[in-house]
């Protein structure tokens, strides 16, 4: 029993992390219509700004946090304004091809600025909390704490700023009907700014848990990309509230399926998922956009 609730606490500090960035796709693709390929790579960005901030600057980790965020949020107004502005009119495939390129030039710049190499926030053994139980013990680092208390602000911060405020409400009606809101006087362009705004703030802090929870590394948000997608997927693409039930499950999943299978192929438990999802229930628990 220890080692069930030992993976679910792993499964649940998984969940935040991809429940950050799929909201952050979801609400790309809800407002922009195209999947957005960099969304891993916006990920990492984030979290080798707050290395930055963290290492060199010696600012704490929760001060670091939007920091990293509002500059990897620059970089993504920058890559919109230069690139995908100029696409919006286009199909979508080429919006999507424009980002996996966007994603190729971001990987690049963070092994030149940063380096290949594996990098950590902080150097040494983190002790974690041990609550005994009946047949062993429950083991929780300090950092898994950050991490699931941190998603879970922003989520809530994220609900109360689409329910409470006129921006988020027209957000909400712009992903439901996007012609409709443009005729209501609603201004598109400026909805456009708040969803990469909220979406790439998202990814960056979702990218700086991930680091936290283990290492950073180049590729760090590209190997995430998979399980954000399916995430995504599940929830409904274009939903950010199936988006936060997506990443959980996809997380618990992923762990819990290290009881019967390797965890080499936990990758694996995110793909078998994403593709039952796209046969059997295309629009996703939520009923979001078809995929």
């Amino acid at each position: 029993m220890a080692e069930l609730l030992q993976l679910v606490i792993f499964g649940l500090v998984l969940g935040s992390i991809l429940t950050l960035g799929a909201i952050g796709l979801s609400l790309t693709y809800g407002i922009l219509k195209f999947a957005h390929f960099a969304h891993g790579d916006f990920m990492t960005l984030g979290a080798y700004f707050a290395l930055s901030l963290v290492v060199t600057a010696n600012l704490p980790l929760l001060i670091s946090i939007p920091i990293a965020a509002l500059a990897t949020l620059i970089v993504a107004l920058i890559a919109d304004r230069l690139i995908y502005r100029r696409l919006r009119r286009t199909r979508p495939v080429i919006l999507l091809i424009a980002s996996v390129g966007v994603a190729l030039m971001l990987r690049s710049a963070v092994q030149l600025i940063w380096g290949p190499n594996v990098q950590v926030y902080a150097q040494g053994i983190q002790l974690p909390y041990v609550i005994p139980f009946a047949d062993g013990a429950i083991r929780i680092k300090p950092d898994h704490l950050i991490i699931m208390g941190g998603a879970l602000f922003l989520v809530a911060s994220l609900h109360l700023f689409l329910q409470r405020t006129r921006v988020g409400k027209a957000m909400r009606a712009m992903s439901d009907n996007p012609d409709l809101a443009q005729v209501t006087g609603i201004d598109t362009e400026k909805i456009v700014l708040w969803t990469w705004g909220i979406g790439i703030a998202m990814a960056a802090a979702g990218g700086i848990f991930a680091g936290l929870d283990s290492q950073l590394h180049p590729v760090l948000g590209w190997r995430l990309l998979l399980p954000v997608f399916a995430a995504a997927i599940l929830g409904g693409i274009g939903k950010p509230y199936g988006a936060i039930a997506g990443g959980m499950t996809i997380g618990l999943a992923q762990e819990l399926s290290t009881l019967v299978i390797s965890p080499d192929y936990k990758p694996a438990v995110s793909f078998a998922i994403m593709v039952l999802v796209l046969i059997f229930r295309p629009r996703g628990i939520f009923a979001g956009r078809s995929t």
